[in-house]
This record gives structure tokens, C-alpha cells and sequence, in this order.
């Protein structure tokens, strides 16, 4: 028989690393899909999921049985994160730094004949994966610089930086570059 949430909860606050992939297994599909409801963009919602376990897993000490179910308790802690991730976005919308001409910059863009490809390539991007792009590569900031400034997780900055960097290198390499 499988542990309750409330037993993995308690295995989980005392050091337990696996009882968290269970509690992963068992929520994490639903907490998907409320994330998507209430950000409407997936890498958002999937990045709001992963904030939440990494929470789970550093305050499961906090959770008290007398306030309500696990399933409660972290349903909330994930309304409370995206409800704060739209409240950022929206805030970011006029602070995001607009692109610095790429043509001056002959170490971004090899070719200024590559200048449009490059454009199209990060406007496919998701919003949050672009934002991380556009303040590191042509922002400058370092990986840190962006989490304090997006107030995200850096380990966030990093995954997003990753996602985008293998989309824009797929977007970008030559047709039949890949097997």
C-alpha cells in the first residue's frame, strides 16, 4: 500500500528525498494543468510547477495537518506562485530592455545577412525564455543579475537559458544540418 500524502509530507520534512518524487507522481499532472489555466503559457506554468517542488521539498516542515489536506496545501502554495508570476509579467511588460541592434553588435551575429533568421528565431520563443535572452545576451546580466531582477529562482534563469538556447539553435541550423 502506498503512503498517504500526509506520511510523505512527514518522510519528506525529515530528509526523505524519494517521498518527493512521489508526491511529484501524484500531483503533478493536475498541477500542470491548473498552472496552465491560470498562466496560459506552458513553460511558465511547467517552470511555476518545478518552483512549487523545489518548495515542497524546503518547507515541508511548515505544513500543519490541522489547516487543510497536502493536496490543499500545495494547490495553494501554486495558485499564490502564478497569481504572483502574472503580477511580475505584467509589471516587466515596460521595464523588458529593447534589443540593441544587432548589426552593432558583430559578436552576437556573425553575418548581418543572419540578422533576420536570428530575429525570427527568438520571436518563436516563449515569452519567459525570451526575456532571459534578451537580458543576458543583449542586457548583459549575468544568470544571478536576472533572477533578482525577474525575482525568479536562478536555477528558473538557468532552465529557461538552456530551453532557449537549444530552440534557437534548432531554429538556426542550416536545413539538413541533422541526421
Amino acid at each position: 500500500m502506498s503512503p498517504s500524502d500526509d506520511e510523505l509530507l512527514r518522510r519528506l520534512a525529515r530528509g526523505e528525498e524519494a517521498s518527493l518524487g512521489l508526491l511529484y507522481d501524484r500531483h503533478a499532472d493536475r498541477l500542470l494543468g491548473l498552472a496552465l489555466t491560470l498562466l496560459r503559457d506552458r513553460s511558465e506554468a511547467e517552470d511555476a510547477v518545478h518552483d512549487l517542488f523545489v518548495e515542497v521539498w524546503q518547507k515541508a516542515g511548515e505544513y500543519d495537518p490541522r489547516r487543510g489536506t497536502v493536496r490543499t496545501w500545495i494547490v495553494m502554495r501554486l495558485r499564490s506562485r502564478c497569481l504572483d508570476r502574472l503580477r511580475r509579467a505584467k509589471m516587466r511588460r515596460d521595464k523588458t530592455p529593447e534589443p540593441v541592434a544587432t548589426a552593432a553588435r558583430p559578436e552576437v551575429i556573425e553575418h548581418a545577412a543572419d540578422e533576420p533568421r536570428v530575429r525570427a528565431a527568438l520571436a518563436g520563443l516563449a515569452e519567459p525564455q525570451r526575456e532571459v535572452v534578451l537580458l543576458a545576451y543583449f542586457g548583459g546580466l549575468t544568470s544571478a543579475e536576472i533572477a533578482e531582477r525577474l525575482a525568479i529562482p536562478i536555477g528558473t534563469v538557468k532552465s529557461r537559458l538552456r530551453a532557449a538556447l537549444i530552440a534557437l539553435r534548432s531554429a538556426l541550423e542550416p536545413p539538413g544540418a541533422r541526421p
